[in-house]
């Protein structure tokens, strides 16, 4: 399988996607923090504010204004203008912070970078916010959980 942004000579290379055909496309990315238990527990409690601001909400507005510059920020990113993106922050049972920012747009190619860039600055947002009581804080992952339109679609297992 060859690489879509290096070209016949190996150089890198914007995909061309103007033969492409307009569809509706979504992706759904995702993040996993672990805080220690002395940060989550204030957390989970709706305690936790900093001097910047209430955590989780800040989170959400820093994940959807990184997924709207994508193009920015990733080179060979074809700058989109987002039909609409919205991050969302819970607690999954092994009490981890899951962050999961889904990005949606009609056009010739896809939001998946968008989704995954989203996800990743809400969760380090998380982390920049709670840093002052511990250092101990680990983004586990972050992965594409689904994407539809465009030629294939996905959905993790």
């Amino acid at each position: 399988m060859d690489l879509t942004h290096i070209d016949s000579k190996g150089n890198p290379a914007m995909v061309d996607v103007g033969t492409k055909q307009v569809t509706a496309r979504k992706a759904v990315a995702q993040s996993i923090v672990l805080l220690p238990d002395e940060v989550l527990t204030l957390l989970e409690g709706d305690e936790l504010r900093s001097k910047k601001g209430p955590v989780f909400q800040t989170a959400i507005i820093a994940g959807i204004m990184a997924a709207k510059k994508t193009g920015e920020l990733i080179p060979l990113c074809h700058p989109l203008g987002l039909d609409n993106c919205s991050v969302t922050i819970s607690f999954n049972a092994e009490r981890e912070v899951v962050v999961e920012c889904t990005a949606a747009i009609t056009a010739r190619t896809g939001v998946e970078m968008e989704a995954l860039v989203g996800a990743s600055i809400a969760a380090l947002t998380i982390y920049d916010m709670c840093k002052a009581m511990s250092h101990s804080i680990v983004i586990k992952e972050t992965r594409l959980v689904e994407k539809t339109g465009g030629k294939n679609d996905f959905k993790r297992a």
